[in-house]
């Protein structure tokens, strides 16, 4: 039978090993990066008017593995589809394109970064 000492310093050796600690995997962190990117949109659209409107859709939320990268194991990238209207003397002008944003997820700090 263990003694006090002993089983505490086993416990202690387990947690220092990361045995019993959840392992990261790319469903339990996909929801943030989506969270990341009903912030970016709410932001995007809640801009000054100043003639414009713009209107962010979410095209894509995507999270790769990094194998061998222990600090930042997954990396993330949020595409939109961008459409702005504006109104013009000739009518109502309307442009799209597409923007992306680039993340990767921090382990240590267990938060989605964003990668410039």
């Amino acid at each position: 039978m263990l003694s006090r000492g002993r089983l505490a310093a086993l416990v202690v050796v387990a947690t220092a090993c990361g045995i019993g600690q959840p392992k990261l995997t790319r469903e339990a962190i996909t929801p943030a990066l989506q969270q990341e990117a009903e912030k970016l949109k709410a932001d995007g659209e809640s801009m000054p008017d100043l003639g414009v409107k713009a209107t962010w859709n979410i095209m894509a939320v995507e999270v790769k593995e990094q194998p061998g990268n222990a600090a930042q194991p997954f990396a993330g990238t949020i595409r939109f589809k961008i459409e702005s209207s504006t109104h013009a003397l000739e009518g109502p002008a309307t442009e799209a394109f597409e923007k992306k944003f680039e993340y990767v997820y921090d382990a240590a700090s267990k938060q989605w970064r964003f990668r410039p």
